[in-house]
């Protein structure tokens, strides 16, 4: 095993140099990839509409292109669901990864072709290997297996063309791994695709027990209850009991700050690493290049054409729209793609903030419809995770998830205030104190929400439920949403999430 880890890891630093390339590069490589895109897709029924074959710059392009969120292009994806193709993209796709479609109720089908399996999804988990074994050359992660924690491929809508199929990104991706990626990983495809969850992390824990697993891939949510179950089956105290050699989790999908401490109370070593990537259903974004900092390096060789809109002009009837070139650090930009897969000025929903443009890295900063702005006060995610992360450190608490949302002003109401569910691992030895810290955590966060708490006027001292473990996964289990990428929206607007979760404390 020595000798495959030690070839194993030549072949995938042998990627530096492309990346290097592209961070040097970065404006040039764009603009290839847009006029690639544009050149491939001319012919589709997409880009004659949109006069693909007249396009000769950034400008006609920025001019003739409206910009798309699912509903607007959904009546192109469910012509090429219904096997119709060349419709947005000329190579014939058959699988879409369903989204739990956190910005609408509605589930959501995105178009996955050939190019953005190889070349940006694939592309992407073999990149986040090499960054890893370039930060850490002395890697034995080749000699064991990876735990993949992913999702399950689903039985398709009656209007799927036979030949199509759908599932989260995740099971799409493990569904067509290459041979040796498989041989790679566990556990086994049939388990590993499985749909009913709880069945799944049991035959899960079940067969990876006996594997010597390196490193563990998944959202961190089901990876802690698949390295509870684990600690439970075989009664140990520390998860490198069993997997002695582990010594990298890959997350993704929800920030990791409020589950730091669980993994290192569960996982206690000081040779565990953690590294971030950013994999969406709609392509793979971004991963976390470097040893010290949770910053994230964007991606620009993938198949994907960027485009972003400042924040503070979304909601206009006319946004701006701006290239890469154009962004600056420290402002929060929605993300509009054109990718490989025939998604054209797309909207993902996310919001980001560059920390740097000389390469761009940047940070997630939450979603365009997940915040709350009901008195003034714009809180966004990233405001409401570091203020939890910093509030849990300081109580010695740990939590498991959470949401929040605003109470109104009412008729005997003259201020507002938010209302907050928190699942604790670990609960906080004294309530109130935890919700005045909070509270004093957002308001350093985010000076809009310290204007409205100034003595009271606007809004008063958050409202906080303290929950036990399984709140959540109760409520997503009475949605049909166990399992996969679905995820406990963080914020809302609106209070429909937060009475729906509240009937069941």
């Amino acid at each position: 095993m020595e000798v495959i880890n030690t070839f194993m890891t030549w072949i995938f630093k042998n990627r530096i140099g492309q990346i290097e390339k592209f961070k040097n590069n970065p404006l040039e490589i764009q603009r290839e990839i847009l006029f690639k895109l544009v050149h491939t897709a001319k012919d589709t029924e997409f880009g004659k509409k949109y006069h693909f074959r007249k396009i000769s710059s950034y400008k006609d392009y920025n001019q003739w292109i409206p910009v798309h969120d699912y509903e607007a292009i959904m009546p192109y994806i469910q012509q090429t669901m219904k096997g119709q193709q060349n419709i947005i993209w000329p190579t014939p796709i058959h699988w879409f990864s369903k989204s739990s479609g956190t910005t609408s109720s509605r589930s959501k089908f995105i178009p996955v072709s050939p190019e953005s399996l190889e070349d940006c999804h694939f592309k992407g988990g073999k990149d986040m290997l090499s960054l890893y074994v370039n930060n850490y050359p002395e890697t034995k992660l080749f000699t064991g297996k990876s735990l993949s924690i992913g999702g399950s491929l689903q039985t398709n809508p009656l209007d799927f063309n036979k030949n199509s199929s759908s599932g989260d990104i995740s099971a799409v991706i493990m569904r067509n791994l290459p041979k040796w990626a498989q041989l790679a990983r566990t556990p086994s495809l049939e388990v590993a695709l499985m749909s009913e969850w709880e069945e799944k992390i049991e035959k899960m824990a079940q067969e990876t027990i006996k594997e010597n697993v390196t490193s563990l891939t998944g959202v961190p949510t089901w990876t802690l209850v698949l390295i509870k179950k684990v600690l439970e089956i075989t009664k140990s105290n520390n998860i490198l009991e069993i997997w002695p050699n582990l010594e990298v989790f890959f997350h993704g999908a929800v920030a990791f700050g409020p589950y730091r401490n669980l993994f290192q109370n569960l996982i206690n070593s000081k040779n565990m690493h953690y590294m971030e990537t950013y994999n969406a259903s709609e392509g793979f974004f971004g991963i976390q290049d470097q040893k010290n900092s949770e910053e994230l390096l964007l991606m620009l060789d993938y198949g994907i054409f960027y485009e972003f809109i400042p924040m503070d002009g979304h909601n206009s009837h006319e946004p701006e729209i701006i290239p890469l070139d154009q962004v600056e650090t420290g402002k929060n930009y929605a993300i509009l793609i054109s990718t490989n897969a025939g998604l054209w000025r797309y909207k993902i929903g996310d919001t980001v903030k560059f920390t740097s443009t000389r390469p761009y890295r940047f940070k997630i900063s939450g979603r365009t419809k997940h915040f709350i702005n009901a008195f003034g006060e714009e809180l966004i995610v990233e405001n409401a995770e570091k203020a939890i992360e910093t509030t849990c450190k300081l109580t010695r608490s740990s939590i498991s998830n959470f949401t929040a949302a605003p109470i109104y002003f009412g008729e005997n109401q003259e201020q507002g205030t938010h209302e907050w569910i928190i699942e604790f691992v670990e609960f906080p030895e004294d309530n109130e104190l935890f919700t005045r810290l909070l509270d004093e955590e957002l308001r350093k966060v985010n000076s809009d929400y310290d204007a409205k708490r100034y003595r009271d006027m606007v809004l008063k001292l958050p409202i906080v439920h303290f929950a036990a473990e399984g709140l959540f996964e109760k409520w997503l289990k009475s949605k049909g949403k166990l399992g996969g990428q679905n995820k406990v929206p963080r914020l809302s607007n609106n209070r429909d999430y937060l009475e729906e979760i509240s009937k069941l404390l």
